[in-house]
């Protein structure tokens, strides 16, 4: 809720682990409130977000802050990846901030970010690396905790079709190898078609557009 306006409302999403759920709509349709409460990252006024029969708001700040550090990854439409870090450095700080030792997140770092043709890349920083290379590291920092979800707004809407095409596949063919469920707000399409289930946002209320067969 922004003042006494609804951002969202009358919506009911629910996920399997490995599912992966694409949310469109028009730009202010709130898509990405939907998702921010749904990450906890946002308070909602009414209704309940659950994640493993729980609701979020049972919990206190640091059970929160804990939950979406070890459970949620995310991915953002420019990667904001930590200039100052090697790429390396970067995907492994999930690691590092859930108290893994350093040779040990290193390790898991430079093994997913090996599964994504970046291992040449490790030592360098964001700034010495293209837009498509920035947002694959930000897909490896996502995901190399194995979590259980991962809420990604717009993650390749900053990218040129042949790059965002390429980042889509690799981001969701290694988030269902490893069971971790994909929460994917888009405005694209093409994206959305590669989602196992579609949702469509138009002022702040969601419908269902389309499933996949099982």
């Amino acid at each position: 809720m922004y003042g006494e306006t609804l951002a969202v409302r009358n919506a009911g999403i629910s996920l399997a682990r490995g599912e992966v759920v694409a949310i469109t709509g028009q730009s202010g349709s709130g898509k990405s409130s939907l998702l921010y409460c749904l990450a906890g990252v946002l308070p909602v006024a009414r209704g309940e977000v659950c994640f493993g029969g729980r609701a979020l708001s049972d919990l206190d700040d640091e059970a929160l802050s804990t939950l979406r550090r070890e459970q949620f990854g995310f991915v953002f439409q420019y990667g904001e990846l930590l200039p100052e870090l090697t790429i390396e450095e970067n995907t492994a700080l999930p690691l590092r901030l859930a108290g893994q030792r350093k040779a040990e997140a290193h390790m898991a770092a430079a093994g997913i970010l090996s599964r994504l043709g970046l291992e040449k890349l490790r030592e360098r920083r964001p700034s010495q690396v293209s837009g498509g290379q920035c947002q694959r590291v930000a897909v490896a920092r996502a995901l190399v905790h194995k979590p259980a979800i991962v809420f990604a707004d717009e993650p390749t809407g900053s990218l040129d079709s042949g790059n965002a095409a390429a980042v889509l596949k690799e981001f969701l063919s290694l988030a269902r190898s490893q069971g971790t469920a994909v929460v994917l707000v888009t405005h694209d399409s093409q994206v959305a078609a590669q989602a196992d289930s579609r949702y469509t946002m138009c002022d702040g209320e969601l419908t269902e557009q389309a499933r996949k067969a099982s």
